[in-house]
């Protein structure tokens, strides 16, 4: 186990609190006026999948789990999960539902995660931070409002909801930043 301030815990770490491994699913510092500045932190309890949140002061340490981080690629989904192979290796493991969370969506064959692996249990799964989608349908452009910097909503092809800029039109394919659904560029291939 490794002390660290609580103000660098970040989303994904691994943390140890009273004997419990716990995976971060946000973390935000704040700094009042008046008053110590906390940390916030939600987490899910790895063993049976409880959501706890935490506050401490940014200053205060606490234990991170030594957890592996590993190139995995993502092969398929089935009833058991979602299966990914290690390249190096070709080890395979498969990832369940609760751990995947909302960035299933975002999965596709063949695409590079990092999986956080804690005594051969994956517990968390880093996704590419842009993935290239295509828009299924958006509204049509008026004429006149391409000058503007007003976004329009769009159905991309994963069933997620996101807001382009009024050229974007249906079939034009996009890189979306998987953090956030945003909109970062038209993709370039």
């Amino acid at each position: 186990m490794v002390k660290v301030i609580a103000s660098s815990v970040r989303k994904g770490n691994v943390l140890d609190v009273d004997g419990k491994l716990y995976v971060v699913l946000t973390a935000q510092n704040f700094h009042p006026g008046k008053g110590t500045p906390v940390t916030q932190v939600d987490m899910r309890r790895i063993v049976d999948g409880v959501k706890v949140s935490e506050r401490w002061r940014t200053t205060e340490q606490v234990e991170r789990a030594f957890v592996e981080d590993v190139n995995f690629q993502y092969l398929y989904e089935d009833g058991e999960g979602f299966h990914f192979m290690n390249p190096a290796t070709y080890d395979q493991v498969v990832v369940n539902d609760e751990t995947m969370g909302d960035q299933k969506a975002y999965l596709q064959e063949g695409m590079t995660c990092i999986l956080s692996i804690h005594e051969g249990v994956p517990l968390a799964l880093e996704l590419p931070r842009h993935v290239i989608l295509e828009i299924t349908e958006t509204e049509p452009v008026v004429k006149g409002q391409t000058a503007s910097s007003s976004y329009k909503p769009a159905m991309l092809s994963n069933g997620i909801r996101t807001l382009v800029p009024p050229h974007i039109d249906a079939g034009t394919r996009v890189v979306i930043a998987t953090e956030d659904n945003s909109y970062v560029e038209r993709a370039k291939n």
